[in-house]
């Protein structure tokens, strides 16, 4: 879709007259430069990601999702302790095959609830990135056990956010069931009489296929020549949001966010290129990881952003028609804009990403020159 003139001149008039007054407010001059939007490849591929949240405020004890998988597959949960009196989360997995059944656990992360959303959103993220879980254990025919055996010790106290995030691999077809409840009972007993607790309005839980995504910019940026460009992540138009099933009742579901969605980014400069991450939807804290740098392989975590627990609150929220031309294709880095560093780089530089809970998207990944400040 190309970006029309008139669509071009509002949206870069609205961009100025939103600087300028927040400028005036600050007593801070504006300063902009163009950006355009980098062109991507998009590959869906992996196992089944269950995502659980919703009811995102839990009040009452119950199964928050439950499904059927098999192979690789990712579990995440997300929800907060809405009741008056303490409770525990469980993942609950269950051999529905006939035969012995292998379980082996690749990644994951949770940390201590805390009523600091973001605060939780990043330390679970930061910890997943680390990728450094490991563990394998067996089912026997109809049996049923704990997927994380060390969220028994795990208590919600009210008002208090638990977030976790976990990969493993099921050689045959196992259930798998997130539940919610009471801080003294045994979760595999009172799963017997638990029922399932109605989604809420934003409907955020269900089964999704194809749990990875991996973004090429088949381009080689040249910061000589091409200038600022962006890469944008789910933005549900260049980075379209997941469908899925909402397995408790068979409607359709949208995964707003593309949450425990793993991205891989492949980039590839020709010189010097110093790459960043800024919000546009609001509060952000979050992490990412760098995967591979002129083909050695890497593991180093990158704090988005680095030096405090989150950014974004001080974006100004876009007008309509400046989404539309960002979406477009072209946008505006301002003096105001918000970044976190993701380093500098010359040749072939890949990132894994994944969106935060508890932050707002969309985000973009901007490759600049180096004199950029």
């Amino acid at each position: 879709m190309k970006l029309t003139k008139k669509i071009l001149a509002t949206a870069m008039t609205l961009i100025t007259s939103v600087s300028m007054t927040i400028s005036e407010a600050s007593n801070k001059p504006f300063t902009s430069t163009i950006m355009h939007k980098v062109e991507v490849k998009t590959v869906d591929t992996g196992g089944t990601l269950l995502f659980s949240d919703s009811p995102e405020y839990v009040k009452e004890n119950g199964i928050l999702y439950t499904d059927t998988v098999k192979g690789e597959a990712r579990v995440l949960f997300y929800h907060l302790n809405e009741s008056s009196s303490n409770k525990k989360l469980a993942i609950i997995i269950e051999n529905v095959s006939k035969k012995f059944n292998t379980i082996d656990i690749t990644r994951g992360a949770t940390t201590k609830p805390s009523s600091n959303f973001l605060k939780v959103g990043k330390a679970v993220q930061t910890e997943y990135m680390k990728n450094k879980f490991s563990e394998s254990f067996y089912l026997n025919k109809g049996e049923k056990r704990l997927l994380i055996k060390d969220l028994e010790d795990v208590i919600m106290k009210p008002g208090e956010l638990i977030y976790g995030v976990y990969d493993f691999n099921a050689e045959y077809p196992v259930k798998v069931t997130i539940l919610m409840y009471p801080q003294t009972a045994n979760p595999i007993d009172f799963l017997q009489f638990a029922q399932i607790l109605p989604k809420d309005e934003q409907r955020l839980r269900g089964t999704f296929q194809n749990m990875n995504r991996t973004l090429t910019v088949e381009k080689i940026y040249n910061p000589n020549k091409d200038g600022i460009m962006y890469l944008m992540l789910a933005d549900n138009v260049n980075d379209v949001y997941k469908t899925g099933i909402d397995a408790t009742d068979g409607s359709e579901v949208v995964n707003f966010g593309n949450y425990g969605i793993n991205y891989k980014i492949n980039l590839r400069t020709k010189d010097d290129t110093r790459i960043c991450l800024t919000p546009l939807g609001g509060f952000y804290a979050g992490a990412m990881r760098l995967l591979n740098y002129n083909g050695k392989k890497e593991s180093k975590v990158i704090l988005t952003p680095q030096n405090q627990t989150y950014f974004g609150d001080k974006t100004p929220k876009e007008p309509e028609h400046v989404k539309k031309a960002r979406e477009e294709g072209l946008s505006l880095l301002t003096n105001y804009t918000e970044l976190a560093e993701l380093g500098t780089y010359k040749g072939k530089v890949s990132f894994e990403y994944s969106p935060p809970g508890a932050s707002y998207l969309p985000v973009d990944i901007i490759l600049m020159p180096m004199d950029k400040k």
